[in-house]
């Protein structure tokens, strides 16, 4: 490392260059949406809950469109606040109560001698320590769930739901939390053959589950969070597995080639093949007449052999209806104030489909994390049921966990704070402790750590 660079790094660390406080500097971020909410006694809620009896939810006080985390985290906060008990509707797509989404790139693939997750186990909110929000949880607290029926209008004068099944619903306020769909290969080059995966609920997962019990040779597609935990999860059952991308080095958004090169290596000492800076011309079917994938041709020409392919490359915000709500073309998703409020009063937006002001970076952000569903969720519920005007003031945090099966030789976890700007210096030698500090005019900017102790953490905030 050169000396100044060194001089440098130690310089912002020891001069108590904390991420979180250096980051809070500079102006407050003033509200995108100057409007005055709408208190829940304004609304004038019993009356219309009286008048329409033809709605088919009970519960019509508050709605939270989604199953997934930030659903599970409002639900909570609800409870907390003392405002569930026969108010409160969740309407989903999914069978299932809400759950910890990141469990299904991770433990749930893993075979079945390696004790894979299954539900109940990891419902909301155990990933932070939380109780687990079973269905009969959602039942004991008066919270009326509608399952397998996603919403497919609104209509916002009127304040209700159209619903996939034809049922009408009523809300006085609303809250988004749709979180993302897979982006997906076109049909026309095999995107939706047989034995092609995307990942994104409990379904697809059993399917690739079922897929990986039988499968010899898996192609995952993309390098990036989802195609590095898959490919990790596919060693456990002792399969040839090959990951594809186009960018020259794994999870290129955030990895410096440094940083990369280490990962790369390691999955490579798992048996992972990597094949980089690669484009995909179609996946093409099988022959012998089961019309299932059976190889993934490249942009060169070349084939590369698989019964098994996950698509890994990003996901698009869910917003379905709600576009009439009001888009963020820049970043996508439905745009939101501080304190998750959309342009029209009474409907909020949390999770991956809030485009949100970031305000440490005084930029609007849109963030597809666990972390950043559940402290959208918290924030908004508690906005929405008191005086709480304070806005949503958010570190980004990002990790990821691999190889973390039984009898795996090594189990990687790394973190991710802040941003990714600036010069970078890299401490420690990935055995297994490595750090990537982001410098920007002798500011820390963002960090990483790999296999870092709760202790090892703290210190890099001490103020």
């Amino acid at each position: 490392m050169p000396s100044s660079v060194r001089r440098l790094t130690m310089a912002a660390i020891t001069n108590s260059l904390s991420l979180k406080h250096t980051l809070s500097i500079g102006s407050p971020q003033t509200n995108l949406l100057t409007r005055t909410r709408p208190s829940s006694t304004s609304l004038s809620f019993r009356t219309f809950h009286r008048c329409y009896a033809s709605y088919a939810n009970e519960n019509r006080e508050y709605v939270i469109v989604g199953g997934g985390n930030a659903a599970g985290y409002a639900a909570r906060t609800f409870v907390e606040h003392g405002v569930a008990d026969g108010r409160l509707c969740i309407v989903t797509k999914e069978g299932v109560a809400p759950y910890e989404r990141p469990a299904l790139t991770k433990a749930y693939l893993f075979p079945p001698d390696k004790k894979p997750a299954r539900l109940p186990g990891f419902h909301t909110c155990v990933g932070s320590g939380g109780e687990r929000q079973t269905p009969e949880w959602y039942k004991e607290k008066g919270i009326e769930m509608l399952y397998e029926d996603p919403v497919e209008n609104i209509d916002t004068e009127k304040q209700t739901l159209t619903t996939s099944s034809g049922k009408l619903l009523k809300y006085g306020s609303l809250i988004i939390a749709t979180g993302c769909t897979a982006s997906r290969f076109p049909d026309k080059i095999g995107g939706n053959l047989p034995g092609v995966h995307y990942v994104r609920d409990v379904a697809d997962a059993d399917a690739l589950v079922s897929s990986l019990e039988k499968t010899k040779k898996v192609v995952v597609v993309g390098g990036g969070y989802i195609g590095m935990e898959i490919a990790a999860a596919a060693v456990a059952w002792k399969l040839d597995t090959t990951i594809i991308f186009p960018e020259d080095h794994l999870l290129q958004r955030l990895f410096t080639p440094s940083l990369a090169r280490r990962y790369e290596e390691l999955y490579q000492k798992n048996g992972v093949k990597i094949l980089k800076g690669a484009s995909i011309k179609s996946l093409e079917a099988s022959s012998n007449g089961n019309g299932g994938v059976a190889s993934v041709k490249l942009g060169d020409g070349s084939i590369v052999e698989a019964d098994t392919v996950i698509i890994g490359i990003g996901a698009k915000p869910a917003v379905g209806p709600f576009e009439r709500v009001g888009l963020n073309t820049d970043v996508g998703g439905i745009q939101v104030d501080g304190l998750f409020r959309t342009s029209i009063p009474g409907i909020f937006a949390v999770g991956d489909v809030a485009a949100f002001p970031l305000k440490i970076y005084s930029r609007i952000s849109r963030v597809e994390h666990v972390d950043h569903a559940r402290r959208s969720a918290q924030h908004c519920v508690k906005a929405l049921l008191s005086a709480q005007t304070n806005t949503y003031d958010y570190l980004p945090y990002f990790y990821s966990r691999v190889f973390e099966y039984e009898g795996s030789p090594r189990k990687v976890w790394w973190q991710f704070f802040g941003d990714n700007v600036g010069e970078t210096v890299e401490i420690g030698n990935f055995d297994p402790k490595i750090a990537t500090f982001w410098i920007e005019s002798g500011k820390l900017k963002g960090v990483l750590v790999e296999s870092g102790s709760p202790e090892v953490i703290s210190t890099i905030f001490l103020v």
